[in-house]
């Protein structure tokens, strides 16, 4: 199974920016669906940002649509979420996840859809 480590997390003031990387250990990572969530404390897991192995299909969740990019590079091995705007409810911890699901990327919205996780990375906004 492929391995994620999410990496950039750190604080930040409430407007600025952050991208987090999520970086898998093998290839094979270009055949899987991708996606960011997050968890803030006292809270369920959520959905932040979903892309698909071809990453022509990507899905954003209401509170971050606009202020977030999610993006992939295959050749790397890589996704990247780019966080502007950042708001102090976006302090969370922040999970990468893969699954080998190839439905369109809103359809895969919900944490029991993916199969593998990074262990996390902490975002912090102050106001």
């Amino acid at each position: 199974q492929v391995q994620l480590v999410e990496s950039g997390g750190g604080s930040v003031q409430a407007a600025g920016s952050l991208q987090l990387s999520c970086t898998a250990s093998d290839f094979a990572f270009r055949s899987y669906t991708m996606a960011w969530f997050r968890q803030a404390p006292g809270k369920e897991r959520e959905v932040v940002a979903v892309i698909n192995y071809t990453g022509g299909s990507t899905y954003y969740s209401d509170a971050v649509k606009g202020r977030f990019t999610i993006a992939r590079d295959s050749g790397k091995a890589t996704m990247t979420l780019q966080m502007n705007n950042l708001k102090p409810e976006d302090k969370a911890v922040y999970y990468c996840a893969s699954d080998k699901d190839r439905r369109p990327a809103y359809m895969l919205a919900s944490e029991s859809d993916f199969s593998n996780w990074g262990p996390g990375t902490q975002v912090t906004v102050s106001s």
